[in-house]
């Protein structure tokens, strides 16, 4: 049984830090790709950031990079994704995906099989 479970959102000031993780379990070997999407309220979800299971390369789209940073940890079936410098337009919920490919520029369009319940990002004064 497949499970990505999310945690680590919470409330935060503008221009703070949160660390957001996805661990992962049940997933096999070929899921070589774990994503960050997400949602907020009244718009469509979006992505975010990906990282390769296989070889770690990462790919962020343009509103994240700079400010977040996804990584792994395998010994823990853990994927992270550190947001910095938050702003108030990065409120929504947040989840991590699963895909069966490699990373590369399209990895938005992937379609990914296993999603997380979410977690809530707020980012208010």
């Amino acid at each position: 049984q497949v499970q990505l479970v999310e945690s680590g959102g919470g409330l935060v000031q503008p221009g703070g830090s949160l660390r957001l993780s996805c661990a992962a379990s049940g997933l096999t070997l070929d899921y070589n790709t774990i994503a960050w999407f997400r949602q907020a309220p009244g718009k469509e979800r979006e992505g975010v950031s990906c990282i390769s299971m296989s070889d770690g390369s990462t790919y962020y789209v343009d509103s994240a990079k700079g400010r977040f940073t996804i990584s792994r940890d395998d010994t823990a079936n853990t994927v992270y994704l550190q947001m910095n410098s938050l702003k108030p337009e990065d409120t929504a919920v947040y989840y991590c995906a699963s895909a069966r490919y490699e990373p590369r520029n399209s990895w938005i369009y992937f379609p990914y099989d296993y999603w997380g319940q979410g977690t809530q990002v707020t980012v208010s004064s």
